[in-house]
């Protein structure tokens, strides 16, 4: 009967019977530090390379901390692993496989990381998996029929740009997915998005921007279903028309009108002038023009991204209100996922008839409890996150320059307090929104290493 607190916190048994088969005891003074290995007796030369990949990778200094950025280094290697004869992501440990989405968006970081090698093998892996403009959600085994998501062919499209600016744009568009160059999944994405996936995903005539079936976003909670989202998210918009930009310049100059005109939407529709910030969501069924959705007015850290790809044209007056409103959000090493505010479109969240949130103020600071009535009413809805976070960083050293680059590194650094606690040397996948912000979910989350790593790096220079 061994407790277990976070399991009964969970709604879970809280106790269990453990037989261990010993103990190991190290003592360690300040600034001391001791290495334990173990080996399997078959496989010596598997260790053998573990411990050469560890040399390769640098070792810790005898005295002081490790610098951030280092300490980050040495994580992200931990998430690459091998697919096939390529690469693929682990989204985090301990219970997360590869997705498509987190995948394709660490290897953001891992191309600041000087990892570009790595990165376009990753990109050619899931380039071969491109049908009809979708790409795998997750990935089980060499089952890949899970393709609920309108971001991560958007995140391709992103992560290509990114690694184009590095290693020039043929070397990128030029190579081998499966049996097509890289630069044919880019247009098939782009080309299913404006006339329509088989998964629902459109793009709507008379504003240029996609259309994402419920759930579909990485605020993808189902059962119940706490933020479907169908619509026009914002952040999807922004994708998008990075997206184009990447396909005007370096494939077909005839996408740029359709970057265009998507880029003027953004700005025109979802600026909301009393509050000071962009509509999460212009809220709709399948069919419905963004001209006559709702306007879901909930402060969420998404926006952030139409001012970090370049995608939002509102000028810089709007965009340092959107930051203010933003910086509401923050948490030491994480944004939230919601304000703790009301909202004029409701947001309710039910199970089985039961309704489970306030519909009018939906925040929940505190993510525990039974899974399915509790934690995911509050995953996306107050929750913070750190994959995010350093958007809003990277977001104030954008619109400010030089002047902002101190403000935006302190933000960063506030992040040690994750790294230096919980799994040491690691990011977790999220936080309590309400103080004292406990780490919650995974230990060690891939894309909030990667994306705290990415900006670190361009703002520091």
């Amino acid at each position: 009967m061994v407790g277990h607190p976070e399991d009964a916190a969970r709604g879970l048994d809280g106790a269990s019977d453990l037989f261990s088969p010993g103990w190991f005891g190290i003592d360690l003074l300040g600034g001391e530090r001791a290495v334990v290995t173990a080996e399997r007796e078959d496989a010596w030369q598997v260790a053998a390379e573990a411990r050469q990949e560890t040399v390769a990778a640098g070792t810790p200094p005898a005295e002081g901390r490790l610098p951030l950025p280092d300490a980050l280094h040495r994580a992200m290697g931990l998430y690459v692993v091998k697919r096939d004869d390529l690469l693929t992501v682990i989204a985090g440990y301990p219970w997360f496989l590869d997705w498509g989405r987190d995948t394709l968006i660490v290897l953001r970081g891992l191309i600041a990381d000087g990892r570009t090698a790595d990165a376009l093998r990753i990109l050619r892996e899931y380039g071969r998996f491109e049908q009809q403009g979708t790409l795998p959600n997750m990935i089980r085994g060499n089952d890949d029929s899970n393709r609920d998501t309108s971001d991560a062919p958007l995140w391709f499209g992103v992560a290509a740009a990114d690694l184009a600016e590095k290693l020039g744009p043929a070397a990128v568009l030029d190579a081998p997915c499966g049996r097509r160059p890289l630069r044919e999944v880019l247009v098939s994405i782009a080309t299913h998005y404006r006339d329509g996936t088989p998964n629902g995903i459109r793009m709507d005539r008379d504003s240029a921007l996609i259309y994402s079936p419920p759930h579909f976003t990485w605020m993808d909670t189902n059962f119940p279903a706490a933020t479907p989202r169908a619509g026009y998210p914002v952040e999807i918009q922004a994708l998008w028309i990075a997206f184009l930009d990447l396909l005007g310049r370096h494939v077909d100059h005839a996408w740029q009108s359709l970057a265009a005109q998507a880029r003027q939407s953004l700005a025109n529709r979802y600026w909301l002038p009393d509050e000071g910030w962009l509509a999460d969501n212009l809220r709709a069924d399948a069919g419905t023009p963004a001209a006559l959705a709702g306007v879901d007015d909930a402060l969420r850290p998404n926006q952030l991204l139409a001012l970090t790809l370049g995608a939002y044209d509102g000028g810089s007056a709007r965009a340092a209100r959107i930051l203010q409103a933003c910086e509401t959000l923050l948490a030491p090493g994480g944004i939230r996922s919601l304000a703790d505010r009301p909202v004029s479109l409701e947001l309710p969240v039910s199970r089985d008839g039961q309704l489970l949130n306030d519909p009018r103020r939906p925040y929940r600071g505190v993510y525990t409890g039974d899974e399915n009535t509790s934690r995911k009413p509050a995953y996306h809805n107050g929750t913070a996150w750190t994959w995010q976070f350093p958007l809003y960083a990277e977001a104030l050293f954008r619109l400010y320059g030089d002047e902002a680059r101190p403000a935006a590194l302190a933000l960063l650094g506030s992040a040690t307090v994750l790294t230096n606690s919980g799994c040491v040397g690691q990011v977790p996948e999220i936080l309590d929104g309400d103080a004292p912000h406990a780490q919650r979910g995974c230990g060690a989350q891939a894309w909030g290493v990667s994306e705290l790593l990415r900006v670190w790096k361009l703002v520091n220079g």
